[in-house]
């Protein structure tokens, strides 16, 4: 779980991307002073830094992606060829049903 120091530097550097606005520990000082919490000097140096060469659009569009971007692409190409191959065994099954059908159901 996040503490205050850490939900207010990522608050203040969502603000300034937001804003289109480089993320800077000045910047983030003046966020959080302006919103009145008291944070430990070294957290909006270090949100700085981590953030300085980090393209935060990415950042936050790719959270939950995990490492599964590969298997995804993976199952993609695979997925028509399966596809194609269910809507084969359907047709087949369609037939038998068709055969077994004798005019008269279970409870006539």
């Amino acid at each position: 779980m996040a503490s205050t120091s850490e939900l207010a530097c990522i608050y203040s550097a969502l603000i300034l991307h937001d804003d289109e606005v480089t993320v800077t520990e000045d910047k983030l000082n003046a966020l959080i002073k302006t919103a009145g919490v008291t944070v430990e000097p070294f957290w909006p140096s270090l949100f700085a830094k981590a953030l300085a060469n980090i393209d935060i659009n990415s950042l936050i569009c790719s959270v939950g992606a995990g490492g599964s971007a590969p298997a995804a692409a993976a199952a993609s190409t695979a997925a028509p060829v399966a596809a194609e191959e269910k809507k084969e065994e359907k047709k087949q099954e369609e037939s038998e049903e068709s055969d077994d059908d004798m005019g008269f159901g279970l409870f006539d």
